[in-house]
Parts: C-alpha cells; structure tokens; sequence
C-alpha cells in the first residue's frame, strides 16, 4: 500500500514540474477578434514562446502578444496580438496607403488590403515597436493614440504554433 501511494505522489509531483516548466516557457492563448485576418482567425489557438525576447531582439513581422493598457468588461487588463512593423529607432511613416520604413516601402503580403489607412510619421523609441493587425480596417494598433507604440518589456512572447483549428495545425510564418 505505501508503494502504491508513493508511486501516486511521484507522479503527481512529476506532472506538477513538468507542468510548470511548460508554462514558463511557452503560454496558450486564444484569439478573440478578427484584426489578425487573414493569418488567423478569431478562435484560433495559438502557443506563444514567452523566452524569445528574452534573449534576442523582436524582429519586422514576428506576431506577437502584448499586455496592453486596454481592459475587458471586467477591468483586467487585454492582452492583444499584433504584428511588429516597425523597430527602435526607425522612421515609420503612412501615406498613400502604404508604410514606408526609413522611406522604402514595405511590402505587406499578408494584410487583408492593399491598403493601410492612416498618417503616421514618427521615429520609433528605443525599447518600443510600432505594431499594426493584418487587418487593417479592422485593427486597434499602433495607428490608434489609445493604444500606440508598444514597450518591448509589455510583450508576453512570440506567436509560433498554432494548434486549433485542425486543420491549420502548424508553425505560423
């Protein structure tokens, strides 16, 4: 009987590390709305890589998910997931329709349009990121004073996996 309730308590201890080492590194999140179409979808669940910023520099187009100073119905802070346009220290500017890093344009394949809507002209902080949606009619970002630029220490991780829906399983490029 001992053994037996040894071997119960290893077990659970075992599963509690593990558990634990899985979410220092990694955190699940779903989805919620459609500024991230069409690379993903309201309701899609992701993993985030929650270390890669800690070692290494975000770079243009890493999907990313942020602590933001937006909160839901229940006054906890959002967390939000955008696409990284612009780095510290580059000009980033709109006109036309179009976003221009440092004066060259940028080709965006991914975004819902070929239009970006706005008039930005700004050189990007030290320790912040300009971050904008895919779907740009359809996006809170940094185009938005309620939201703009987003400080490099309020990014939770990188999107990487895709996990739901099935038949999207897959690493998100």
């Amino acid at each position: 009987m001992k053994k037996e309730i040894f071997e119960w308590v290893k077990t659970i201890i075992i599963s509690l590390i593990i558990a634990l080492i899985i979410t220092t590194f990694v955190k699940p999140t779903i989805v919620k709305h459609y500024s991230m179409q069409p690379t993903l979808d309201e309701n899609d669940f992701l993993i985030i890589n929650r270390l890669l910023y800690t070692r290494g520099n975000p770079d243009r187009g890493d999907i990313i998910v942020f602590e933001s100073n937006q909160t839901d119905s229940n006054g906890e802070q959002k967390l939000l997931i955008k696409r990284i346009i612009g780095l510290p220290g580059e000009e980033i500017e709109i006109r036309g329709g179009h976003v221009y890093i440092n004066e060259q344009r940028i080709i965006e394949p991914y975004i819902e349009d070929d239009y970006t809507h706005g008039n930005i002209h700004q050189i990007i902080p030290e320790n912040h990121v300009f971050v904008m949606g895919d779907h740009r009619n359809n996006s809170l970002d940094s185009r938005n004073e309620d939201l703009g630029l987003i400080n490099i220490d309020d990014v939770v991780g990188k999107a990487f996996v895709r996990l739901y829906p099935f038949s999207e399983i897959g690493i998100i490029e």
